[in-house]
């Protein structure tokens, strides 16, 4: 039997930032090997996510972005189950990667960003990843893209979705 240490789980808890008693028992399935222990980890986040599906993620935030030309633009919705999700930084901070990464990338759909990889995993594993460490249904639901000669990105102070809803229910 491997001797698990606190140094090993705070550093696996670094790696990815999962909560330290899953960090410990994920280094005690993997008998101390962090490559089989951030898999254990990932899979738990699977789990968390498929008894979560049914939930209804109706907060989030909204992410707007432009190319350096301002020749193209991108929209985002990142949803989550509470506001307080929604204020952590650690989820603005994936959905601004999401938002990059399809500016980066030019994806055609949200099927297509979704397959693309952020941190080099795919979105769709660091949405499993993220969900397995806040425990909250996550789920990317909105990929807009725009072209034009000149693209302003703007979002209502907060990143909030209720001006978005507005936009939606308003016929122009």
């Amino acid at each position: 039997m491997v001797t698990i240490t606190a140094t090993d789980v705070n550093k696996l808890r670094q790696i990815t930032g999962a909560g330290m008693m899953d960090c410990k028992t994920a280094l005690v399935e993997a008998e101390g090997d962090y490559d089989k222990a951030i898999d254990i980890l990932r899979k738990k986040g699977q789990k968390v996510a498929s008894k979560r599906a049914d939930r209804e993620a109706s907060e989030g935030v909204i992410i707007a972005n432009t190319t350096k030309d301002a020749k193209r633009g991108i929209i985002i919705m990142l949803n989550c189950e509470t506001d307080f999700v929604a204020n952590n930084q650690e989820f603005i901070d994936f959905a601004n990667s999401i938002a990059k990464c399809a500016i980066d990338n030019k994806p055609a759909s949200l099927e297509s960003l979704i397959k693309l990889n952020v941190d080099d995993l795919p979105i769709s594993e660091k949405l499993n990843e993220l969900i397995g460490k806040i425990g909250e249904k996550i789920e990317l639901s909105k990929y807009e893209t725009i072209e034009a000669n000149k693209v302003f990105a703007y979002i209502h102070p907060g990143n909030r979705f209720s001006f978005y809803r507005w936009l939606e229910q308003r016929s122009f």
